[in-house]
Order: C-alpha cells, then sequence, then structure tokens
C-alpha cells in the first residue's frame, strides 16, 4: 500500500489493523462503505523460531466498524494461516 494511503488508513481504522492488515480493495454504496482487508504474511512471534511457510487463508469474516462520515462501515477480513512444519500443525495470529 502506498505510504500516503497508509497513513490515511491510520486515521479510519484501528492501529492494530493497519498494522497488521493490508487494504486490498473498497467498495461504496449509496450508504455503505465496504473495506477488505487481508492479513499480511509476517511471522506471530510466538512463531518466529519455528519453520512455518504460508498455507493460505481462513474464510473471509465481515465486522461492522464505527460509522465515517454518515456511512455503514464493514471490514471483511481474510486472516492468514500458516504451516508449522517442524510440529505439522496449522498454526495462526491469535487476536483475543
Amino acid at each position: 500500500m502506498q505510504d500516503s494511503f497508509k497513513e490515511l488508513i491510520k486515521l479510519l481504522l484501528p492501529e492494530i489493523i493497519v498494522d497488521y492488515f493490508e487494504l486490498t480493495s473498497y467498495e461504496k454504496d449509496q450508504e455503505i462503505l465496504h473495506l477488505y482487508l487481508k492479513e499480511i504474511n509476517s511471522i506471530p512471534k510466538e512463531y518466529r523460531e519455528s519453520k512455518l511457510s504460508s498455507k493460505g487463508f481462513f474464510d473471509q469474516i465481515t465486522v461492522q466498524d464505527f460509522p465515517i462520515r454518515g456511512h455503514q462501515v464493514y471490514l471483511h477480513i481474510t486472516r492468514r494461516r500458516w504451516l508449522n512444519e517442524d510440529t505439522g500443525q496449522v498454526v495462526f495470529r491469535d487476536w483475543n
């Protein structure tokens, strides 16, 4: 994402979203703004010592966010998953 857009997105979305997701597209209806976000391929810190390989994404989820300038805002979030090649387990970032 271009730096100028990233600075603008930081004003609109929570910081954690900007740090770990990229805005891939958006749609604007008359009163609804849809933002499509995909998790970037950065290894979760608790698995930095493990050998991980990206293994695709979970199904997209939709979260309603706070309105922006009278528009309802929906975040369409796609989370990444990795295969821990040492254990054979699928791992992902814990968002709790």
